[in-house]
């Protein structure tokens, strides 16, 4: 269990989350993990692991020389990164002839599933062309986009909502209300009706990447910077100063024409509830 705690300007909200059934712990029992992908009732795998973890070398390709991708291409029994889970449990699940599990990265990357599906190919390369051929033809690699501030959970929070609560959770989840998950629908052993809990499905998840980072990125970055000039010491007093204000909307309108216009993008509702973020 854990607490969900959705803050607004004005008000917070609570939600104890219990979905999560149970958890393994790679390092510790990665023989438990490989089990796990290589079930046949694994459908889908998700990956939230940070963008450090994908072990990318300044061009963007795998980083053949680091330690623990040397070690999971001489060990593909224990190993220790995403790459090599991945990759040994797809090749255990082919040989068992097990449809291959879909992989969708959850993370902060452009085009993440594309990212993720060439440095796995790269890394199943290493071990064998034929892994890799397996890969690269038959495992599927949605992209996703996720937004949603989530920011540090401090000791205060803890105590604030302990007293709420009446009960002791050593880490909630501190949120706002915005929430937006856009995922590529290229699911081909089937996926659980998410969009009935307001995830955007679409066949293309690029424009949605785009108008994230020109209209969110880009005047989030512009205030911190124009405020912190100002004088400013946060993002809501910043986007409070008439000046930075009139700058945002001016980005905004010059970013908007650049997306395109027959992707389904809302942008007069995006900037808005923008507007309502910064103001948070």
């Amino acid at each position: 269990l854990y607490t969900l705690a959705v803050r607004s300007s004005d008000s917070e909200s609570l939600r104890v989350v219990g979905s999560i059934l149970s958890m393994l712990v790679a390092p510790e029992d990665p023989g438990a993990v490989l089990a796990a992908l290589t079930d046949p009732r694994t459908s889908i795998v998700t990956l939230t692991i940070t963008e450090k973890a994908y072990l990318r070398v300044a061009g963007g390709g795998l980083d053949t020389a680091h330690p623990d991708i040397a070690h999971d291409l001489a060990n593909p029994q224990m190993p220790r990164t995403a790459h090599g889970f991945l990759a040994e449990s797809l090749a255990r699940r082919r040989a068992a002839g097990i449809q291959p599990f879909t992989v969708l990265c959850c993370d902060n990357l452009p085009a993440n599933g594309a990212t993720l599906h060439r440095l796995l190919v790269e890394f199943a390369a290493l071990r064998g062309t034929d892994l890799a051929r397996h890969i690269a033809d038959e495992v599927a690699f949605p992209s996703s986009m996720v937004d949603r501030i989530v920011p540090a959970t401090t000791d205060a929070d803890r105590a604030r909502i302990a007293g709420q609560l009446g009960v002791e959770d050593a880490w909630p989840v501190m949120t706002e209300p915005f929430c937006q998950w856009v995922i590529e629908d290229d699911f081909p052993a089937g996926r659980p009706a998410w969009e009935r809990f307001g995830v955007t499905v679409v066949g293309d998840v690029g424009p949605f990447e785009d108008m994230k980072l020109r209209l969110l990125n880009g005047s989030h970055s512009a205030i911190a910077y124009l405020g912190l000039l100002c004088g400013h010491e946060t993002v809501d007093r910043a986007f409070t100063d008439p000046a930075i204000r009139q700058f945002v909307d001016g980005l905004w309108a010059e970013a908007i024409p650049t997306l395109p216009p027959d992707a389904g993008l809302d942008t007069t509702d995006y900037t808005a509830q923008l507007a309502e973020r910064y103001s948070n």
